[in-house]
């Protein structure tokens, strides 16, 4: 078995612009358990869009980027749907920056032992293959960015910004998220930025450079965030996944608390996830449970308990088609930093 033979067929990412999803959410809606939990969150979101001012904000943990909706996310960006992303640093890293960078995920090739796979020197995502060799250039170039930094603590909203500068010169892929969202103003925050293939590269870059490195200041990221809630009277989360992306944009209502300054509870939220109860957690509480954190108000949630790939697409491609996202005015969050 040769490496060339189980790195040949790339994962696609779905085009959302491509289809209507409009009659198949509505036959939902008249349906029950998942099919009219997936109709309840598209209207959700279409509320958020036409919402006017309101901050919406795009959390993502697991590796749907890797399986295929990555397109779904760049084109919210690009669509003016979304105002800030929150994520996991695979996310944004492993599977974002590493495709942007001209490497590609690849469809598993039936079952392969694992430790085949380890000797040839490939990474394995559920049924989705990576070559380590290109993870490795990726971690190399994210310690070249961090090289070419003033020494000093970074959020890692910052740090992406970089990212997505670097992207603009150098990107061999069209359309990444960490380029486009670069270049439409949304802030992207990874809390755990170094729990990923950034970790790498930035402890690679600390080691060349023992007494005057760059960090990342995760205290600074919850902060940045923070404002973009003290700044909006109104605003959405739409989360796929839980986990630390969305516990850190939930807490932004707690933070602004603790401030001084009190602001309303995120009116929207969608969430999309695998996880439940069962454990205590959901994966970092349900929505309702979160309420009681004075975190996420009740009206407007709804908890989908998919596989996110299966109604993700469904759903986006209903808020494209149904929303006022062509007259949304994009906020621009990222210029908030500058003053």
């Amino acid at each position: 078995m040769k490496k060339k033979d189980l790195l040949k067929n790339v994962v696609k990412h779905v085009d959302i612009k491509s289809f209507d999803a409009t009659k198949i959410v509505d036959a939902m809606r008249d349906m029950s358990f998942t099919s009219r939990d997936a109709a309840r969150a598209a209207d959700i979101l279409v509320k958020m869009i036409n919402e006017k001012n309101s901050a919406n904000i795009l959390t993502l943990a697991g590796s749907t980027s890797a399986g295929g909706c990555m397109q779904v996310y760049v084109d919210m960006v690009k669509c003016g749907m979304i105002d800030a992303i929150v994520a996991t640093g695979a996310a944004i890293v492993d599977m974002d920056f590493f495709e942007a960078l001209g490497f590609k995920h690849y469809k598993a090739a039936g079952n392969v032992d694992d430790k085949v796979l380890r000797s040839l020197y490939i990474d394995r995502i559920y049924d989705t293959y990576i070559d380590e060799v290109s993870l490795q250039a990726c971690d190399r170039t994210i310690g070249e960015i961090a090289d070419s930094l003033e020494p000093r603590p970074y959020s890692s909203r910052e740090f992406i910004a970089q990212m997505g500068q670097y992207l603009v010169k150098n990107s061999k892929k069209k359309d990444s998220l960490v380029q486009v969202a670069y270049e439409h103003g949304v802030p992207i925050f990874c809390p755990a930025f170094s729990d990923s293939s950034a970790g790498f590269g930035l402890v690679l870059h600390q080691v060349n450079h023992p007494k005057a490195h760059m960090s990342i200041d995760s205290v600074k990221d919850f902060y940045e965030l923070t404002r973009i809630k003290m700044k909006s009277a109104t605003s959405g989360l739409f989360m796929i996944g839980g986990g630390v992306p969305k516990n850190f944009a939930q807490d932004t209502v707690v933070c602004a608390e603790v401030l001084g300054v009190e602001v309303p509870m995120h009116k929207y939220a969608v969430q999309i996830t695998v996880a439940d109860v069962r454990d205590g957690a959901c994966s970092s509480s349900t929505l309702k449970e979160a309420a009681s954190w004075g975190k996420v108000d009740t009206v407007f949630e709804q908890m989908v308990y998919a596989e996110a790939t299966s109604v993700l697409p469904l759903i986006v491609s209903y808020a494209y088609h149904n929303s006022n996202w062509k007259t949304r005015k994009p906020r621009q969050f990222s210029k908030i930093y500058e003053k």
